[in-house]
């Protein structure tokens, strides 16, 4: 008569096994879920790379198409409303003049004179320091919204008839805002290196950047870390009207 002490574990052996087989059986079953997920995810390319994925930059440069498109219709809208409208207004000349006079200071139309172009940049690739300066962080080899703001302001400062920031003339509500480093504009998107041209008496601008304490700051980072500072006379150009829509937009509290 053998000892049950000596007998195989029969009971326990079993009880073992069937987990196992039931763990295995799971893991198969998942893997063959992952493979037909994968399978109608792809169809038919390579989801190891990021080639599908839409992204922010496509994304960006897509609206700023879009709307360099919606722009160009507006002006064209606008004019054929201008048109119709000078046909037969029942106005007088002196309110003519009044208007045509109104739509010049808004930036509405052409403006052809003498000026000047200010054109900002970002530091060269691997700047470093010139000799008495620490060496720069990020931050100070790239333009800022405030640099641009500086110059548009120091031109307005200087008499300024008008001013235009890359394509495109400003008026009353037109805001300078940078994200990152680009530009957007009213709807529109660039990259530097950025120009900024008025037209005014010469001497007069360069007086109003020359006395504009946030330029004069600037131009320590210019010597610092070579940031583009550059200044060309004009002698004769065209700004362009405004030809974007001049709605208000404004936040409203909610009910």
């Amino acid at each position: 008569m053998s000892n049950s002490a000596d007998s195989p574990p029969g009971p326990v052996r079993r009880s073992v096994r069937r987990p196992v087989r039931l763990l295995t059986a799971a893991v198969f079953a998942l893997a063959g879920l992952i493979f037909v997920t994968s399978f109608n995810t792809a169809k038919g390319t390579n989801i190891r790379t990021d080639a599908s994925l839409l992204k922010l930059s496509d994304l960006i440069h897509e609206r700023d198409r879009k709307n360099h498109e919606l722009g160009d219709r507006t002006a064209a809208l606008r004019h054929d409303i201008d048109t119709l409208v000078s046909r037969d207004d029942g106005s007088t000349e002196a309110e003519n003049a009044k208007l045509r006079a109104l739509e010049k200071t808004a930036g509405t139309e052409k403006l052809t004179g003498q000026g000047l172009t200010v054109t900002l940049d970002d530091a060269p690739p691997n700047a470093t320091a010139n000799p008495g300066y620490p060496e720069p962080q990020p931050n100070d080899l790239v333009i800022h919204q405030q640099d641009l703001q500086a110059v548009v302001n120091a031109l307005w400062d200087g008499g300024a008839e008008g001013i235009r920031v890359m394509d495109q003339r400003l008026i009353s509500t037109s805001a300078v805002r940078c994200v990152g480093n680009t530009l957007i504009l009213q709807g529109r998107v660039y990259s530097p290196p950025y120009k900024i041209t008025a037209v005014g008496d010469q001497d007069r601008l360069r007086k109003g950047l020359a006395d504009s304490q946030a330029l004069q700051n600037y131009q320590l980072y210019v010597k610092a870390y070579g940031l583009g500072w550059k200044v060309d006379e004009l002698g004769r150009t065209t700004l362009p009207g405004y030809s974007g829509t001049v709605d208000l937009h404004y936040a409203k509290p909610v009910e």
